[in-house]
């Protein structure tokens, strides 16, 4: 990291070279499991190719920049990791719709849902993937998971600091 702080670079090209693999690697896999699950599992992609892979990449710019964050603010790579999972994995795997329906919550729980960008991601696929909706349906959704990246993207830039501490 330290040879990455003396290049010439400035602080939001760096961020973003160290983003950009893990988003091609992201994008491969959505094109898998796409494919996959129309030719393996024979479920058919209802909703529009562009608008699936699209609101896959805002989602994927935003996860990988509140990861960035996240490692940003930890002071070691083991409180990075433990607080990744906390914040991030477990509620979006529990809380997103994806594993439990959302409706079956407590309303308690499904106001916590509202925070969780996950839920919003789950919820575009569904509408996208099975029931062929489009960008006029899904709005709400894709304006929420574009101001989550969009906030996760400035921030990551805004907290990176091109010095050793």
């Amino acid at each position: 990291m330290e040879q990455l702080i003396a290049t010439p670079i400035l602080g939001r090209e760096l961020v973003l070279g160290k983003l950009l693999p893990y988003f091609v690697l992201g994008m491969l896999d959505v094109f898998l499991a796409v494919g996959m699950g129309e030719f393996l599992f024979q479920v058919p992609l209802r909703g529009s190719v562009a608008l699936l892979f699209g609101m896959a990449a805002i989602f994927l710019a935003g996860a990988l920049s509140m990861g960035m964050v996240i490692s940003i603010v930890a002071k070691s790579q083991l409180l990075a990791s433990q607080l990744a999972m906390v914040l991030t994995f477990l509620p979006s795997f529990l809380l997103s719709g994806f594993l439990y329906p959302i409706r079956n919550m407590p309303k308690a729980i499904q106001g916590i849902t509202h925070a969780i960008p996950t839920r919003y991601f789950v919820s575009l696929l569904k509408g996208i993937y099975l029931k062929g909706a489009g960008l006029s349906i899904l709005a709400a959704e894709a304006a929420l998971l574009t101001a989550f990246s969009i906030t996760m993207v400035l921030l990551a830039t805004r907290k990176f600091k091109k010095k050793l501490m």
